[in-house]
């Protein structure tokens, strides 16, 4: 796919590899064992169940909508759905995990393995890509969270996000690069926000990677990996790769070794510090959650767990190329699914592919990125934009004239053609204003006129221009360039 990535030491190159784990938030309307609520940005435990803080004789009960939402993922990247799974505890003391211990699923996961295409080129069509395994998707509760700014002395504990429903999504260590991390992480979230099992907002925690990382001489066996928790950014991601690897071959080149250990990121340093030395499954005493059955899947949820799927963003991609759409421009427009629903709303009104990527692609992301805004909160809807496409395709308006019509559809609101009525914009094909316009500007430029019957084809834009502008723009472009053919000789 690329050149392979190698970090150069004093003794010779060095490989990485790298694993994620992936922590993301199950979109639902509860808890993945209580019903309280799951909203972003709540008052510190507003949303706790008596469940959620482990109050005595309170049992479990897993949401049904949850497990739905992990089986529509693994579904989604192909992966074995595993019909009977079983919850474990896996057991350890923190303040902010009110229970002892986290219910999590580890001997018996519901999702067993699947894979992920990635791809570094998105510009060209002939770029090869990379097939990422998937170890596993396994759901568990989340913890609390410890405030440590709230007290000079003393640390509080909110627990609205205890019992919130977590898919961890664990990668086979077939990364090798930052960027292929990159890839990875930005591909994962996309699927994942087409399925609509989780919102990806990775600045506001519902999803997250533990980074694994290590290093080796090509051909050596994989060397010890460290754990760098809770990276909320592609960037960081990509960023803790490049240099915990760095560090890594630091450490081994100086002869000291890897200590298999958990570390934290700090992105104003740009550098990993160490945390705590990494347990191992054993060290959590993990074992069969006693009062959670295991989960058996039948047919039926699982027919309607396929049949509730969208077109996925490589199906979507490759209809679009279908239907004449560039390599670059499928790409862009499958990146977000809101932005391949508005898409697929502008194709359904009626608009060629190829006009309607190139305006989309183009001018409507442009006005978006310049006006901050997405396109969730676009100012143009699907229906306006194909107004507006329609009276360019009709003759209507040229392409300079659209623009300004756009512009002015972004700040009022207003629907193409009310535009051009309101504002006079509408192209004129009327021949003899053309013509008279054009014998003004002969008659101003007699002087390139003789140039130009001298030779010089060149300046037939300049004529193209001049009468372009004479005329406000607002005459169409063909007729213009027929009618000075024909006078210019």
């Amino acid at each position: 796919m690329t050149e392979t990535y190698t970090i150069r030491g004093e003794t010779g190159d060095w490989e990485v590899v790298v694993g994620l784990e992936v922590h993301a938030q199950v979109t639902s309307n509860a808890k993945l064992f209580s019903g309280a609520a799951t909203a972003f940005g709540a008052e510190p435990n507003t949303q706790v169940s008596l469940v959620d803080a482990a109050m005595p004789g309170m049992l479990p009960v897993p949401n049904r909508e949850c497990i739905r939402q992990a089986v529509r993922t693994g579904m989604a990247i192909e992966a074995q759905i595993n019909r009977w799974s079983r919850f474990d505890r896996k057991n350890y003391f923190y303040a902010d995990l009110p229970q002892g211990y986290q219910i999590s699923q580890l001997y018996h996961p519901l999702v067993g393995e699947g894979a992920i295409d990635i791809s570094l080129d998105d510009k060209n069509p002939d770029a090869t890509g990379k097939r990422i395994g998937v170890e596993r998707i396994h759901v568990e509760q989340d913890a609390g969270k410890l405030m440590h700014d709230q007290h000079p002395t003393q640390s509080y504990v909110d627990l609205n996000r205890s019992g919130v429903a977590l898919m961890e999504i664990v990668s086979k260590p077939d990364l090798a690069s930052p960027a292929e991390a990159g890839a990875y992480l930005r591909k994962l979230r996309s699927i994942l926000r087409y399925v609509g099992s989780c919102d990806g907002n990775m600045e506001e925690g519902s999803m997250r990677a533990d980074v694994n990382v290590s290093v080796r001489k090509a051909g050596d066996e994989l060397g010890t990996r460290t754990e760098t928790k809770n990276v909320n950014s592609v960037r960081f991601v990509m960023a803790v790769v490049e240099q915990e690897a760095k560090r890594q071959v630091e450490v081994l080149e100086a002869g000291g070794k890897i200590q298999q250990e958990t570390r934290l990121y700090d992105p104003d340093r740009n550098e990993t510090r160490s945390m705590r030395s990494k347990e191992d499954a054993h060290d959590y005493r993990y074992f069969p959650d006693p009062d959670l059955l295991p989960l058996e899947l039948d047919d039926a949820f699982l027919e309607e767990c396929r049949a509730s799927l969208p077109e996925l963003p490589d199906a979507k991609r490759a209809r679009y190329e279908a239907l004449g759409i560039t390599t670059y421009q499928a790409a862009v427009l499958t990146a977000e699914v809101e932005a391949a629903r508005w898409f697929d709303a502008l194709l359904d009104a009626g608009v060629k592919p190829a006009a309607a990527a190139n305006w989309t692609t183009s001018e409507l992301f442009g006005a978006l990125n310049r006006t901050g805004k997405d396109i969730a909160n676009s100012p143009v809807s699907p229906a306006q934009a194909a107004e507006l496409l329609g009276l360019v395709a009709d003759g209507t308006l040229s392409g300079s004239l659209a623009k300004q019509v756009f512009e002015v559809m972004l700040e009022t609101g207003d629907g193409a053609a009310k535009v051009v009525e309101d504002r006079g914009l509408k192209q004129t094909s009327d021949t003899g204003a053309i013509e008279k316009v054009i014998a003004e500007v002969m008659a101003a430029n007699a002087d390139k006129v003789a140039d130009y019957r001298g030779g010089k084809d060149k300046l037939f834009g300049f004529f193209v221009g001049q009468t372009m502008k004479a005329m406000g723009g607002k005459a169409n472009p063909a007729v213009v360039n027929d009618l000075l053919k024909t006078a210019l000789g």
